[in-house]
C-alpha cells in the first residue's frame, strides 16, 4: 500500500486493498434457493396486503391504487451537482463542513481547509447519520461525522505523496474534523440554520473522553498504558450511520475503526483477533505516527476499545459519553431500536463487510418511560441472524455457552469470530436496518458485493460458495438488494422470523435478467446500492443510495446517488430527491412538527453547495412550499 495514493478511496475500498473481501455470502445461495422457488421475477414475497404481491408482478391497477401514498411526482435522474426535490418543494443548506457552532472559531477558508486550532469548534466533514431531538422546546440534531478527505483538510500538505498526515498538528486537525456535531437548529422565513453558540452545541472528537460499560468494560484486552483499568477511553472513530433511544439519547456507531491503526515496526506481531477486524500494520491517517495510541507497536489493545455503539446525551453537553461494549464490536452502520412486546428493548444492528452478519440485541431489563435506563444497553444478549431457504430464520444468542469462549466479555470483543462460531448467515453488507412504524416488520439495506468466486470464505474461514445455475444470487451484484422480515407472532423479542425481499435493486434498461432487479424497480426508479434507510410516522421507507453514479455501463441511466420511498404496502418505490454527482446520500431525521426533511450530502463533487470553491460536505433541508407534514 506504501505506493498506492489512497486518499480517494472509500473507506469499502481501502478495506478491499488491505485485505481481498470474501466474493459471495451464505445469504446468497438462501436468495437462490428462495428466489428458484417463488420464482423472481413474477414476484418477491411480500407480507402486505394483496396489493402488495399484485404490484410486485407488475399489475398496473396495484400502481394505481397506491398513488395516494405518495404525496409528490416522482423526479427524473440527475447527473449534475445541485439537489433536486419535487415540484412543490424547496430546498437549502442548514449546515456545511467548517461552519462554526461557536462565534470565537475562525470562518472557513477553502485555502487552509479551516483552521487547524478551532477544527472542533465548526462542524465537521463527511456528514453521515443523524437524529433530531426537542429539548425544552430547541431544536437540536446530532450528527456523524464519517471520516476527512486529508488533501481538501491539508491543502497545503496536498501533493504527490501517498500520505499528507505530515506533523501532529495535522494528526489533531482531522482528528477534530471527526466524530460527532451536537447543534441547536432552528427555523426562518428563508430557511434553516445553525443556532450559533447555542448551549447546547458540543463537538465529541476523536480524543473526547468516553467511558466504557458492559461485559467487556475493565477486560485485560480493553486496558491501556493511560487506561489500565480499561474503563475509559478517548474518542469515537469513523462514526457512521445512527440511532435514537426511547428515552431521547443518540446512538452513533463507530464502523471503519480498523483503518485508524498501524504498527511504527512493521515486524510488530498483529494481537489475535485483528486480521478478522482488518486490522494492520499500515493505517490511513498515519496517526500512528505521531500518537502512541494508534500504535500497535506501542499499544496492542487500543484498538479493541473501538468497533462499538456510543450513546450521547444531546440535551446535556456536559455528559460523558457512553460505550455500550453488550451491543458488540465490528463496523457498526447503524442501530433501529424499538421493543419486544414485554416493552424489553430492541436494537438491530448491521456489521458492514462482505461476509458478515446481521445482530439483534435484546435487553435482560424492560423500559417504562420515565424509569432507569442506565442499565438497558449493559444487560442482555446479543443474537446474530439465520436465514433459511423456505423462508424461515432464526436469532442464534451469542453466549460462552454457544459460542465456547471463555466469557460474555469475549463474545462482545470479539463478537465477529462469535456469530462465525454458531454459524450464521453470511451477508452481502449488511448497513441500516429499519423497524417500521405502522407493520411489525425491520428491514436492512444489502448494499452491494460485487466480488463472488468458487470456495470463497470470508475472514473468519466462513464458507461463502457461489450457486452455479440460479438466477439468483447474481453473480458480480452491483446492485444490492432489501431483506424484509416479520417476527414470530409480532414480537421482536421471539427468537424466529420470516424473511422476504423488499426489492432488489437493478438496471431494467440494461438488463432483461434477473440484473433488471425485482419487478418493482422500473425505468422510471431505478437504483443501486441501498444504504441509508428511515421509516416515517406513515410508515413509507426512506432509502439512500451509496453507489456508483457514473451513469455509464452497467449504471447506465441511474444517475446520481438519490432518496426513494417505497410503499411496503404495495412495494412502490419513487425518487424524491437527487444529489450532485459525486456525492452519497446519507443520513435523514425530521423537525418535531414534521414539515421538514434534513438530509446529509456526503463527499460530493464539483462546486457544492453554492458554487463553493472546494466541495463540502453538508446538510440541507427539504420543505413543501404549502408547509404540510412530509415525514
Amino acid at each position: 500500500m506504501k505506493d498506492i495514493d489512497t486518499r480517494h478511496l472509500s473507506w469499502d475500498d481501502w478495506d478491499e486493498l488491505r485485505r481481498p473481501a470474501p466474493e459471495t455470502t451464505d445469504f446468497d445461495k438462501v436468495v437462490a434457493a428462495a428466489m428458484s422457488r417463488r420464482g423472481f421475477m413474477t414476484g418477491v414475497l411480500a407480507f402486505g396486503s394483496a396489493a402488495t404481491a399484485l404490484n410486485l408482478m407488475g399489475s398496473t391497477s396495484a400502481q394505481a391504487q397506491s398513488a395516494s401514498r405518495f404525496a409528490f411526482q416522482p423526479i427524473d435522474i440527475q447527473t449534475d451537482f445541485t439537489i433536486h426535490v419535487p415540484e412543490g418543494y424547496d430546498w437549502g443548506v442548514l449546515v456545511s463542513w467548517g461552519d462554526p457552532l461557536f462565534s470565537d472559531a475562525a470562518p472557513w477558508d477553502p485555502t487552509n481547509g479551516g483552521d487547524a486550532a478551532t477544527a472542533d469548534r465548526v462542524f465537521g466533514e463527511n456528514t453521515d447519520g443523524m437524529e433530531l431531538f426537542e429539548v425544552d422546546g430547541k431544536q437540536v440534531i446530532a450528527v456523524n461525522h464519517e471520516y476527512v478527505n486529508e488533501d481538501i483538510n491539508l491543502p497545503a500538505a496536498a501533493g504527490e505523496s501517498t500520505s499528507i498526515v505530515d506533523s501532529a498538528e495535522d494528526a489533531m486537525k482531522l482528528m477534530n474534523l471527526q466524530g460527532v456535531t451536537v447543534m441547536e437548529v432552528a427555523e426562518t422565513d428563508t430557511g434553516w440554520g445553525v443556532v450559533v453558540d447555542s448551549p447546547f452545541n458540543r463537538r465529541i472528537t476523536n480524543n473526547t473522553p468516553m467511558t466504557l460499560t458492559g461485559p467487556a468494560a475493565g477486560h485485560a484486552l480493553l486496558q491501556t498504558t493511560a487506561d489500565p483499568a480499561g474503563t475509559t477511553v478517548l474518542g469515537t472513530l469513523n462514526n457512521c450511520g445512527a440511532g435514537k433511544t426511547l428515552w431521547g439519547t443518540y446512538l452513533t456507531c463507530e464502523e471503519n475503526f480498523n483503518g485508524y491503526f498501524g504498527a511504527t515496526d512493521a515486524a510488530t506481531t498483529m494481537p489475535d483477533g485483528f486480521d478478522r477486524y482488518g486490522i494492520g500494520a499500515e493505517s490511513r491517517y498515519a496517526y500512528e505516527q505521531f500518537n502512541p495510541r494508534f500504535d500497535i507497536t506501542k499499544e496492542p489493545n487500543e484498538a479493541n476499545r473501538f468497533g462499538y455503539i456510543v450513546e450521547i446525551d444531546p440535551a446535556d453537553p456536559d455528559s460523558t459519553p457512553i460505550k455500550r461494549t453488550a451491543l458488540g464490536r465490528f463496523k457498526h452502520e447503524n442501530a433501529a431500536m424499538t421493543l419486544t412486546t414485554d416493552n424489553r428493548v430492541v436494537v438491530y444492528l448491521g456489521d458492514d463487510e462482505r461476509g458478515e452478519f446481521l445482530y439483534r440485541y435484546v435487553s435482560n431489563g424492560t423500559y417504562t418511560e420515565g424509569g432507569d435506563t442506565s442499565a438497558l444497553l449493559d444487560d442482555g444478549t446479543l443474537y446474530v441472524a439465520k436465514f433459511e431457504a423456505d423462508g424461515s430464520g432464526q436469532w442464534l444468542a451469542l453466549t460462552p455457552e454457544t459460542t465456547g469462549m471463555d466469557d460474555l466479555a469475549m463474545v462482545c470483543i470479539h463478537t465477529r469470530q462469535a456469530a462465525s462460531a454458531v454459524g450464521a448467515t453470511t451477508m452481502d453488507r449488511p448497513e441500516w436496518v429499519a423497524v417500521s412504524t405502522t407493520l411489525p416488520e425491520a428491514y436492512c439495506c444489502l448494499t452491494n458485493n460485487s466480488k463472488r468466486a468458487e470456495d470463497a470464505v470470508n475472514a473468519g474461514g466462513d464458507a461463502m460458495l457461489a450457486e452455479d445455475g440460479t438466477p439468483n444470487p447474481r453473480a458480480g451484484n452491483e446492485y444490492g438488494q432489501i431483506v424484509r422480515w416479520r417476527p414470530t407472532n409480532t414480537d421482536h423479542g421471539a427468537d424466529t422470523f420470516a424473511w422476504d425481499l423488499y426489492v432488489m435493486a437493478g438496471n431494467p434498461d440494461v438488463h432483461d435478467d434477473a440484473y433488471a432487479g425485482s419487478a418493482n424497480v422500473t425505468s422510471g426508479n431505478m437504483f443501486n446500492s441501498p444504504d441509508g434507510m428511515v421509516v416515517d410516522s406513515n410508515g413509507m421507507i426512506w432509502i439512500q443510495t451509496d453507489g456508483d453514479d457514473s451513469n455509464e455501463g452497467e449504471f447506465a441511466g441511474m444517475g446520481n446517488n438519490q432518496m426513494l420511498v417505497g410503499d411496503p404496502e404495495t412495494g412502490e418505490i419513487a425518487r424524491f430527491l437527487t444529489g450532485p454527482n459525486g456525492s452519497e446520500v446519507t443520513g435523514l431525521t425530521w423537525s418535531t412538527d414534521k414539515k421538514t426533511a434534513f438530509v446529509g450530502i456526503q463527499h460530493p463533487g464539483g462546486d457544492f453547495p453554492n458554487a463553493s470553491p472546494v466541495p463540502r460536505s453538508s446538510v440541507v433541508w427539504v420543505r413543501r412550499q404549502d408547509g404540510a407534514v412530509i415525514g
